[in-house]
């Protein structure tokens, strides 16, 4: 998280197209909005576009504009567009987008001249878009002007430090949208946290946030002298303890296993009082 945070802070501040690649319910939205709201673009439109959900028929009048009508590119001038799924749509449309983002222009339509537009592209993509090249659904054109920089979200898996502290946001997010108490973190809580695979992700994360707002009827069932930062805290220590003891004791590992910078590792077993030679096999 650490790493993405530090890659999309710099991202903002150049203007370049971005392709993010990662699974579903990785965060790709989450992290071109913040692409947006730290870039100069921040004033302006950001507006996302599911390409997977617009009928082919479609594609034209609300993508790129017909019968007069700006369309969502138009939409996004001076802003951000964000195309999820680009690899749904068809090679002719990848076609016409590839022309808008060379010229930087809407072609003209019956009823209108050719437009200007000023915009950044963020694409987003849940598969291997060097596959589709491959095998002829990419066009191989498109993917390089897009992949000027690529932005790749590991799952939730390969990450698991930060699932404390993106639990937490999700609890007093839940908890203030449904206006209730937020939750201790209970030890079964704690057990599905570490034990879970979140096939679905941020997504699966943030619903089962929302579950264990909503499963409270009278509050929290613990202790409320326990604050939310020492429960997060707890549990981080949890996870590195967990990756400590499955690699024994290497931290440059573990480091690695849950995407930390090895400093900011280090950081965090001092913090947490962790000594990780005692994990380490004589």
């Amino acid at each position: 998280m650490e790493n993405l945070r530090h890659s999309l802070r710099q991202l903002a501040q150049i203007e370049v197209d971005v392709l993010i690649e990662g699974e579903t319910g990785t965060g790709k939205e989450l992290a071109a909005l913040q692409l947006h709201r730290w870039s100069r673009r921040r004033s302006k439109s950001f507006i996302a576009v599911d390409c997977a959900a617009i009928p082919d028929h479609l594609v034209d009048e609300l993508l790129f504009g017909e019968r007069g009508n700006g369309g969502r590119i138009f939409d996004a001038h001076r802003g951000t567009l964000f195309l999820d799924e680009i690899d749904s749509m068809s090679t002719a449309m990848q076609g016409k987008l590839l022309r808008v983002i060379e010229e930087r222009e809407l072609p003209a339509t019956g009823t209108t001249s050719p437009r200007a537009v000023d915009l950044r592209i963020v694409a987003a993509s849940k598969v291997n878009l060097v596959d589709r090249v491959a095998n002829g659904t990419f066009r191989e054109d498109l993917l390089y002007r897009l992949e000027t920089v690529r932005i790749r979200i590991p799952p939730l898996r390969e990450r698991r430090v930060d699932v404390p502290m993106l639990f937490t946001y999700f609890l007093k997010e839940a908890a203030e949208r449904f206006e209730k108490p937020v939750p201790v973190i209970s030890a079964l809580i704690e057990a599905r946290l570490l034990s879970d695979p979140w096939r679905g992700n941020v997504r699966a994360l943030r619903n089962f946030a929302v579950q264990t707002v909503l499963s409270l009827e009278n509050g929290p069932t613990e202790a409320e002298d326990v604050s939310l930062s020492d429960q997060v805290a707890r549990f981080e220590a949890a996870v590195i303890t967990d990756a400590l003891q499955r690699l024994q004791g290497d931290v440059a590992a573990v480091a690695d296993l849950l995407q930390v910078p090895r400093r900011s590792m280090y950081d965090r077993l001092q913090r947490h009082g962790i000594d990780a030679g005692q994990y380490r096999h004589s």
